[in-house]
Parts: C-alpha cells; sequence; structure tokens
C-alpha cells in the first residue's frame, strides 16, 4: 500500500512552536527516506465548508493515509481552530481508517497531556487509527533553538522511536 503521509501544524498563531516542531518532524521523516507534506492552520479561513475548503479537503487531506498531528496545549486542550477543521470536513470521506500519530507541545510541564487524550478520543469517533505511541514534548520553547531545532538528545531519541514506529505501523 502507497503511505501518503500528512503533518498538520494545529494551530493558526504565526511563527509557532507548533510550526517548528512539524516542519522538524518532516525534515526527520525526510532524513528516513519518508516524504510527508505539511499543512499548517496558520491563515485559517474556513468558518464552514464551501467549494473553496471542499478542493482543499481533497487534495490535502483525503489524499493521506497516515496524519501527525502536532498539537499545541490551548487551556488544556487542543485549539478550536483544529476542531473547527475537523468539524466541517465531511468526515467520513475525510477520516475514516486513516492511521495518526499525536504530538503534543507545550511551555508547561505536560506536553498536552490532556489534549492528546482529548484528541485520541475525537479520532476515534471519527475511525481513526491512533498509534499507542503519543508524545508530549514538555517546555518546547527551551528545547528550540533559534532556527527551530531540538538539540537535547532524549528528546529527538523519543521523536525517531515515535517516527520510525509510525513508518512500520
Amino acid at each position: 500500500m502507497n503511505q501518503n503521509y500528512l503533518i498538520i501544524s494545529g494551530t493558526n498563531r504565526l511563527n509557532s512552536n507548533t510550526i517548528k516542531v512539524a516542519r522538524l518532524y518532516q525534515d526527520l521523516l525526510k532524513q528516513k527516506g519518508v516524504e510527508a507534506n505539511l499543512f499548517s492552520l496558520e491563515g485559517w479561513k474556513w468558518l464552514e465548508r464551501n467549494r473553496e475548503f471542499d478542493e482543499f479537503q481533497s487534495h490535502t487531506l483525503q489524499p493521506a493515509n497516515k496524519v501527525i498531528w502536532v498539537l499545541p496545549e490551548y487551556n488544556g486542550s487542543i485549539p478550536g481552530v483544529l476542531k473547527l477543521m475537523i468539524d466541517i470536513s465531511n468526515y467520513k470521506h475525510t477520516w475514516d481508517g486513516k492511521k495518526s500519530l499525536l504530538t503534543g507541545v507545550s511551555t508547561g510541564r505536560a506536553g498536552n497531556l490532556r489534549g492528546l487524550e482529548h484528541m485520541t478520543g475525537i479520532l476515534h469517533y471519527l475511525q481513526i487509527v491512533v498509534h499507542p505511541n503519543k508524545l508530549p514534548i514538555s517546555q518546547v520553547d527551551k528545547l528550540l533553538d533559534a532556527d527551530g531545532n531540538i538539540s537535547d538528545k532524549g528528546t529527538l531519541a523519543a521523536i525517531n522511536q515515535q517516527l520510525d514506529d509510525f513508518i512500520k505501523f
């Protein structure tokens, strides 16, 4: 089966830590010989389904069969804009049967653990299989350098293990 990877940066904030981590995931996958498209919610403009959204959905979301979600912590959960994207999608044609990997990012101690669990429940409802290695990345603002790289060996090892497991999934 041909694998089509999509990484979703789950916030509409500009130049966020979330997009930096999503780009890092894309780079690490490329080093492993896996091409992944990256979609950021920066500049999100749709509040309801329309023809333009339907085109985005059919060209970006539907072709992916493996989705990596990079989820920042918003009030102990996920960003509303991310939930909105899911809510206005044609979920049976867009999400059903896909495989997903979840990574949480936060400047706090828990790496968005509650948001990861909340998203797991949403994805299960959508009939998406969620990989069990959900990675919470805590204090992401201290781990990222100015170029968006992480040099902490433990964090990089955890990300690489998570990606290796997901490639085999």
